[in-house]
């Protein structure tokens, strides 16, 4: 499989996977490895499975992941960063709602330096007390800086929490101004034995490699990793919300209103991923959607409003946000739950169906384009094991969609109008009467150090 292959798509929106070598290592890691030797570039998407899941305390395995890059190996922060800009490349850690990822993109000739620089984060990293301390309390400052300056940053962080109760999608990924105060350096060294080894790890490259070449130079450096001492944590289905309730997050003086409409929706693995995606498209995906149309188009309330579904190993959240002036809170929440009981009520047109259809077909091969694409790509097919079908078959299945299957994906997958959580975020004074409308009301305050009253 060490053949050339570029990056192009049959047409007509239709998309395959490349071809492309799977490997798993005796201690458990996960390799695929994606040649393309038309641009002299070498892609990586390193992805450890379980991330926040298995935090003691809010906020750990995204302090563990930042540090990942902050000195490993032979190399301090500084120098670690340097090796980075000094090739070129770039290489940057993120923490998800289940998996810590490190991705980043070199020169092909940089291979060793690559594999060296990932081993090092992966397998040595350093946890400088220094370096850990420093990280923490940037972490705070920014929750702190987001809910003052621009609360969408933190509305879904609150809307989860909100929703989701006990179970593991409500935890903030990266923690709050009170868990991250709590988190110690132990706390992070204990992470990172439990919760970090070989047999959790997928580990993607693409671009102008030679396949057994790479595949022996991974087995020197990451052969005789251990694995994770703790199992990983399985995650259960979470309970959609029965009826409304609100929660009011005071922003005192703030000149808008921030808000979050949601329930619990769908998982990765939900078979009409094509139809949802058509209809979402329709509802709340693009300008010309029924809720920006509403929200901004016809009635001017507000610079744009979308809504969408987070899908992962168990059903995430299907959400609505926008803002709007303080003033007009209310007709903007009628207005967002008008267009979702229209949704449930009528649906969609043949005519509607088509020019989704149209719209999904001409954007889904832009996500494809790239190694680095293709990586993050194949990561995300192994993590949730979707197959390689989730994509060779996508562009055959929006085809097929027929308006009963959009039917069918409105009436399991989009929520009641009546059965939905909502946060607004703004000025408890002026708008305390208007959220009291909508359910049972909940409060605190922007400033609490938490996300949860």
């Amino acid at each position: 499989m060490s053949t050339a292959y570029a990056f192009t798509h049959p047409g007509g929106g239709a998309v395959q996977v490349p071809a492309h070598e799977r490997v798993v290592l005796p201690n458990g890691i996960t390799l695929l490895i994606v040649p393309c030797r038309d641009v002299p570039l070498l892609a990586f998407q390193a992805v450890l499975r379980g991330g926040p899941l298995g935090d003691t305390k809010p906020g750990v395995a995204s302090l563990v992941a930042g540090l990942l890059e902050k000195g490993a190996g032979s190399r301090d922060a500084f120098a670690f960063a340097d090796a980075v800009e000094g090739a070129g490349g770039n290489f940057s850690v993120a923490t998800g709602t289940e998996a810590l990822s490190v991705s980043g993109q070199f020169l092909a000739r940089d291979q060793a330096l690559v594999i060296e620089l990932l081993a090092d984060a992966l397998l040595r990293p350093r946890f400088d007390p220094a370096e850990f301390e420093k990280l923490r309390a940037r972490r705070i400052e920014l929750i702190k800086a987001a809910k003052d300056s621009d609360p969408a940053e933190v509305m879904g962080t609150y809307g989860r929490a909100f929703l989701f109760g006990s179970h593991p999608y409500s935890r903030p990924a990266t923690g709050s101004e009170a868990s991250l105060a709590s988190v110690t350096h132990q706390d992070v060294l204990d992470y990172y034995d439990a919760h970090v080894g070989a047999d959790r790890l997928i580990l993607v490259f693409a671009g102008d490699v030679d396949v057994p070449a790479l595949e022996r130079d991974v087995l020197a450096a990451f052969g005789d990793w251990r694995k994770a001492a703790a199992p990983p944590v399985a995650l259960t289905e979470p309970q959609k919300a029965r009826g409304r309730r609100v929660l009011l997050v005071d922003s005192p003086e703030s000149t808008q209103t921030y808000f979050w409409i949601a329930n619990v929706g769908v998982n990765k693995r939900y078979p009409e991923h094509a139809a949802l995606d058509l209809v979402n498209t329709l509802y709340g995906g693009r300008f010309t959607s029924l809720l920006n149309t509403e929200l901004r188009i016809r009635s001017g309330l507000s610079y744009g409003a979308r809504a969408g579904f987070t899908r992962g190993t168990a059903a995430g959240e299907f959400a609505i946000r926008s803002f709007v002036d303080t003033e007009n809170t209310g007709k903007a929440l009628d207005l967002s739950l008008d267009t979702l009981t229209r949704l449930k009520r009528t649906g969609v047109t043949a005519d509607m169906l088509d020019s989704a259809r149209a719209y999904v077909l001409g954007q889904y091969p832009l996500n494809f384009e790239t190694a680095a694409d293709w990586a993050a790509a194949l990561a995300e097919l192994e993590f949730y094991e979707l197959g390689s079908d989730y994509i060779d078959q996508y562009a055959t299945k929006l085809r097929e969609v027929t308006l009963p299957a959009a039917r069918a994906v409105i009436d399991t997958s989009f929520p009641n109008a009546e059965d939905v959580s909502m946060v607004l975020i703004g000025d408890a004074a002026a708008i305390r009467n208007v959220a009291r409308n909508y359910g049972p009301l909940s409060e605190m305050s922007i400033t609490e150090p938490t996300f949860t009253p």
